[in-house]
């Protein structure tokens, strides 16, 4: 994949491929090296997951530029990345058609997310987030454990699970708990399965 984004970049004559990075850490220390103009930032790496680098860098230099490159369709995934400073946010699917532009968008100090993303957003704004308690409830859910299995692991009553279910379901708008892992997936409120 960063062979054929080099590759792209490379091609024009107004851009230049200055470092590439297979950690976060990786890209923290490149990008103190060679202070890009937009980094492109993945939110998916080994070490840790890219709206910390953003984070990180943006801690040190609070002017940087990212444009976040995932698969992660979801609201959650595209405004933790927005709020921690990316500027762009584009789907891999639409990396030929659109990456080029939307570097330059954001070289220029613009945004840039895509129309069905921005809907997505838009949809659930109002929307009442999950507490982190309910997402590591709705985690342990996703892995199939019963409620009293999440509640010995969370040291917390099992009454006290079925209150989280509850809540998880209204807020999701869910018919039952595999239907609350499938919207909480697809939303990106988990990362995996």
């Amino acid at each position: 994949m960063r062979e054929g984004i080099g590759a792209l970049i490379g091609s024009q004559s107004d851009m230049r491929l200055v470092g590439e990075a297979a950690t976060g850490q990786d890209a923290i220390d490149i990008f103190a090296k060679h202070d890009p103009h937009v980094t492109l930032m993945d939110l998916s790496l080994p070490d840790m997951n890219g709206v910390e680098v953003i984070t990180a860098i943006r801690k040190a230099n609070p002017r940087a530029r990212f444009v976040v490159l995932t698969t992660f369709k979801g609201d959650v995934q595209a405004l933790r990345a927005l709020k921690a400073g990316a500027s762009g946010y584009l789907l891999k699917s639409a990396l030929r058609k659109d990456l080029l532009d939307t570097i330059r968008i954001v070289h220029q100090g613009g945004k840039a997310v895509p129309a069905d993303i921005s809907i997505e957003i838009a949809t659930h704004a109002a929307a009442e987030a999950l507490s982190p308690r309910e997402i590591q409830v709705l985690q342990w859910i996703a892995e199939g454990c019963s409620n009293k299995s999440v509640a010995a692991r969370l040291s917390i009553s099992e009454d006290t699970v079925k209150n989280h279910v509850r809540t998880i379901l209204a807020k999701l708008g869910a018919n039952d708990r595999t239907h609350a892992v499938t919207i909480a997936v697809r939303r990106g409120f988990l990362d995996i399965l």
